[in-house]
């Protein structure tokens, strides 16, 4: 057996060139498995031994020397490094009044914007406490929305988790809290709706305690502000408290030199292309600069406010809306400013190169492959193309559609992508039998057109549960209903009357429960079931009976396929079966 040496990620074209065989007869093999694959797709280490014993070739894979991943460091301050403005992560459970609060604080009315009074997707600004600036980054409390918190978390040098008084600590706030500790920052609670009946300070208080965050007032080191959004009862407390906390932590950055940070969000705009979403995390970025985001760049063609004011430059902890990408970038993806478009290019190819090679996007893992295999054999799918109006919120719905699969039914995503709904996306979902989710865009006059003329369907949301519930019932309509068995009464057989090929037709005492015709009936001597048969009539008596109750006495007639040899003292067990439709 021949010994084959792989790294962890290959490449299907790859994987054909080591194994010595056709990458045709590679990707027909997974075909046949219910696997659409290309050659540029990667598979993981286990996923290759799972092909190669699927193709039964005599060889054995053995793992390639892997070098140790680079991990992100935070950059050394220089001397010069000037006192920065603290960014704060505003989290907590849905519907407990983060956007609420930030309204409140920025005294506009951002939550009005917001689908059902939910934040969509992470909305970032700055506000002014004195003359000093505080960075906010609004983050989504829909449990869909785990992948955008965290990142959220990771962006930020202290979190405010919103409690509202009158409801508690709920799953989100818990989750919040843990993202939290996981990114290393300062967590300030913020205990809103405090105006409201049934608000329970000293109960909230306890419950933050249960999850290891005691309050400064019972000895622990976790500030507490009470709030109220609707009044603005606590808001200049909860600023100057973020201000101490700042201080205390001494946030600085260097100011010059070219920018780096984070992408927040990305999204199309009509007439401008892509727009991102940027959070400065050093240096100075301005306008005409040449950035390098994942696998693209752009030359900043116009730099702003997250509001839409146009600056020329912006310093660390600010969020700025950038347009002049030749391509969305990527959320959560590191930008950094180069010297010339010629050194931009050369660094984004270089990442699509390497994510070739790390298999960061376009993967099938072992277990997805399995999965694949699995559907394709036995799972009932429901085929989507999924269309967003931003990055992250695409991210998020994809993840939380992928969490739906089970055993039975799974939602197959044929198509994705960020913008509005294109012909494209029509012809596809008419040819693969798909329904397009729009999430957070309009359905274009030209497009619903040609969806109505191909009878596809286009359903849009702009709340992500909606689209959720949506999904989960087309899933749970092609689930096998459950068969249920529901029990009536049991028959003590005290005589057997008549026998023949095809019936049976005896008597005896109802013992428990109540006899009811038609029904199945189980017949069983002691313990063992001698066969399943059908109860046509019941008679108490010469007369007919519907039903018969424990302690009387019956006849009743046994419909069977075969001879069946009823006994005095058998027990017969009446019972019916329903159809129970499922759901999710």
């Amino acid at each position: 057996m021949n010994s084959i040496q792989i790294p962890n990620m290959i490449t299907v074209g790859d994987l054909a060139d080591k194994l010595d065989i056709p990458v045709t007869g590679l990707i027909t093999e997974l075909m046949k498995n219910g696997v659409m694959a290309t050659v540029n797709e990667r598979v993981d280490f286990d996923t290759a031994q799972i092909i190669v014993e699927e193709l039964k070739l005599e060889a054995e894979l053995v793992h390639e020397p892997e070098e140790a991943p680079v991990k992100r460091e935070k950059k050394a301050l220089s001397k010069d490094a000037q006192t920065r403005p603290p960014v704060v992560a505003v989290m907590g459970h849905v519907d407990h009044g983060k956007t609420s609060l930030l309204d409140a604080i920025r005294d506009s009315s951002v939550v009005k914007g917001e689908a059902g009074g939910i934040t969509q997707h992470i909305s970032a600004y700055q506000v002014k406490r004195g003359e000093r600036l505080i960075t906010f980054l609004d983050t989504p409390g829909h449990e869909a929305f785990a992948a955008i918190r965290e990142h959220g978390a990771h962006l930020t040098d202290l979190v405010i988790i919103v409690v509202a008084a009158d409801d508690g600590v709920k799953p989100q706030t818990i989750e919040a809290i843990r993202f939290a500790r996981k990114a290393g920052v300062k967590i300030v609670v913020a205990i809103n709706k405090i105006d409201k009946e049934g608000a329970n300070i000293n109960r909230i208080k306890q419950q933050l305690a249960e999850q290891e965050l005691m309050v400064e007032e019972w000895g622990g080191d976790v500030v507490v502000q009470e709030v109220s959004a609707k009044t603005g009862a606590g808001i200049d407390e909860l600023l100057d408290m973020i201000l101490l906390v700042a201080d205390v932590e001494e946030l600085k950055a260097d100011a010059k030199g070219p920018a780096s940070g984070l992408v927040i969000e990305s999204h199309m705009e009509n007439g401008r292309g892509p727009v991102a979403i940027a959070l400065i995390e050093s240096g100075t970025l301005k306008k005409n600069d040449f950035v390098v985001a994942g696998e693209t760049y752009a030359r900043v063609r116009n730099l702003e406010t997250t509001e839409g004011k146009p600056v020329d430059q912006a310093g660390p902890s600010t969020p700025v809306k950038i347009t002049g990408f030749r391509a969305l970038p990527e959320f959560a993806d590191e930008f950094t400013v180069v010297k010339d478009e010629k050194t931009a290019r050369s660094q984004a190819e270089a990442t699509v190169g390497q994510k070739r090679l790390t298999g960061s996007r376009g993967q099938i893992n072992s277990s997805e492959m399995i999965r694949i295999i699995d559907r394709s054999n036995q799972v009932a799918q429901f085929k989507v193309i999924v269309k967003a109006d931003v990055q992250g919120s695409l991210t998020s719905v994809l993840d939380s559609l992928k969490a739906l699969d089970t055993n039975e039914v799974a939602v197959r995503i044929v198509g994705s992508g960020v913008g509005a709904i294109s012909e494209n996306d029509v012809n596809q979902a008419h040819s693969s039998d798909a329904v397009i989710y729009g999430f957070g865009i309009a359905l274009p006059a030209g497009m619903r057109q040609i969806a109505s003329r191909d009878k596809v369907s286009v359903r849009l949301y702009k709340v992500i549960y909606e689209l959720i519930d949506d999904v989960k019932t087309e899933l749970s309509a092609r689930l096998a209903p459950e068969i249920k068995e529901i029990e009536l009464g049991k028959l003590k057989i005290k005589g057997v009357f008549k026998t023949t090929k095809n019936s049976v037709i005896c008597g005896g005492e109802v013992t428990s429960g109540k006899l009811t015709v038609p029904a199945m009936v189980r017949v069983k001597r002691d313990k063992e079931v001698l066969a399943e048969v059908e109860a046509t009539n019941l008679k108490r008596g010469p007369q007919d009976a519907k039903e018969v109750v424990e302690g009387e006495m019956c006849g009743t007639s046994l419909t069977t396929q075969s001879k069946l040899e009823v006994l005095e003292g058998d027990v017969l067990e009446f019972f019916t079966r329903q159809t129970v439709e499922r759901s999710l």
